[in-house]
């Protein structure tokens, strides 16, 4: 298991939380996503997977989502 932790920004709401909780839950191997919402701010979500994650897949989900990776530990 591998554990990744995102910081996202434009996110407001719930909707926020879970337009990117599904599309980075799409990624092969991702087995749960929690994202700690700050309004307005800089979200971070912590992504569990099976192994290490390419941080480029998990930007590519957010931007589907409407939203910006800001850092990313992976």
């Amino acid at each position: 298991m591998s554990t990744t932790t995102v910081s996202i920004s434009g996110m407001t709401c719930g909707h926020c939380v879970d337009s990117v909780s599904e599309e980075i839950s799409a990624i092969e191997g991702v087995q749960s996503v929690t994202v700690d919402l700050n309004k307005g701010g800089v979200s971070t979500a912590t992504v569990t997977s099976d192994g290490d994650l390419d941080p480029g897949q998990i930007g590519e989900a957010v931007a589907e989502a409407g939203y910006l990776v800001v850092a990313n530990d992976a």
